[in-house]
């Protein structure tokens, strides 16, 4: 009689043990290497992320990947077996994000990318099951771009971007949308983000003499060929992609990113925004949690997509735990379904409203085109 009550009390005691696990999170950031600029507010907002969801504790293991596609490999390996996390995020740049698809897969555990790239949550590939993402997909970037050149009467464009799935899968989805609004591509260059010359490649845009410029980068990197085309005398329209939106990028560029348009996250200029806009008192909130945090002036668009991460885990955690505990591959299961279900989200950058053939869910509220004008972002109107 005694073994019995033992054994009932053994059991209950297990149940209460299984019920208060915690909730491990595993992140891989850019915080070092070329797109450090990114990586860092992205890590530091982590830091105000909550510690508790539903009602159970939180733990976030941070780890850098130095902007390195094999370390963000290594990172995303050792998350999953070592430190059993139930979700990942991360990591900050499209190739990092590309090489995970895999391993997240193999592991069935949910994974939100902070990368642009819509291959990451591309439906036509089932190991992309796992995968979400919080950045806006560049091809609703570049029909913002290629609709602002049509109406600007640009009619040539010289493309320059990263020689990596970035560049790669941007100028894929700006050819697109150059042919449906009549814009001819007469050159097509690349460069690598650690190179500190594009000289060559600067040489033979300026001879294509373009009516416009698309520079496809990410971070401080980006500003590397407009630099060198100001000094070559190119007074044609300057376009940059979302990959730029933070201070670094403006303290780099200096004047010679001066009038630069480009396609960003509404929290960018979130202040500018009506207030009948829904992303403007999500973004302030955010804005003025980091700044207290970091000093004013401190916000990056890049922050935000770390944010909304941690916005879609509080969403979907609460429907997670009805179904099973943290620690076990039916909770995994269970919040990769309850991400797939967000709904009417208002995030920093977006309305989330995700589907199993989208696993980011933005409409057009999620971009507004910005002009750089005085060494600030201002919407363009």
């Amino acid at each position: 009689m005694k073994l019995g009550k033992l054994a009932v009390a053994l059991a209950t005691a297990g149940v209460a043990f299984a019920a208060s696990a915690d909730i491990t999170v595993g992140v891989t950031v850019s915080a070092t290497g070329p797109a450090a600029s990114l990586g860092i507010p992205e890590k530091n907002t982590i830091a105000l992320l909550p510690t508790t969801m539903g009602g159970q504790k939180v733990n976030y293991i941070v780890l850098d990947d130095a902007s390195d596609t094999t370390t963000a490999v290594k990172n995303v390996r050792k998350l999953i077996s070592e430190n059993k996390v139930d979700v990942i995020i991360g990591s900050t740049i499209t190739p990092n994000s590309l090489a995970m698809i895999d391993i997240v897969a193999e592991a069935e555990t949910p994974t939100i990318s902070m990368a642009a790239s819509a291959r990451i949550v591309d439906p036509a590939n089932p190991k992309t099951k796992w995968m979400f993402k919080t950045p806006q997909n560049d091809q609703q970037m570049a029909t913002a771009i290629a609709a602002h050149m049509a109406n600007a009467g640009v009619k040539t464009v010289a493309f320059i971007g990263f020689n990596d799935a970035y560049g790669e899968g941007w100028y894929q989805e700006f050819t697109k949308y150059a042919d449906t609004y009549k814009l001819k591509i007469v050159a097509n260059e690349r460069y690598s983000r650690a190179d500190t010359s594009v000289t060559g490649q600067v040489l033979k845009i300026v001879a294509a003499k373009p009516d416009a410029v698309l520079i496809a980068g990410s971070g401080t990197p980006a500003a590397l060929p407009q630099v060198a085309l100001k000094e070559r005398g190119f007074a044609g329209k300057y376009y940059q992609t979302h990959g730029i939106a933070n201070n670094d990028f403006l303290r780099v560029g200096g004047k010679n990113v001066e009038g630069t348009l480009l396609p960003a996250g509404p929290i960018l200029v979130a202040a500018q925004l009506p207030d009948s806009n829904p992303i403007k008192k999500s973004s302030l909130a955010y804005i003025a949690k980091y700044e207290a945090a970091h000093g004013k002036g401190s916000i990056s668009t890049f922050g935000g997509h770390a944010w909304d991460a941690g916005m879609l885990l509080q969403n979907a955690v609460p429907a997670a735990l009805k179904k099973a505990q943290p620690g076990t591959k039916e909770f995994r299961a269970a919040l990769r379904d309850a991400l797939e279900a967000t709904k009417g989200l208002v995030g920093v950058h977006g309305v989330f409203n995700m589907t199993p053939g989208d696993h980011l869910g933005f409409d057009q509220r999620a971009r507004v085109m910005v002009r750089i004008e005085n060494g600030t972002w201002k919407l363009d109107k």
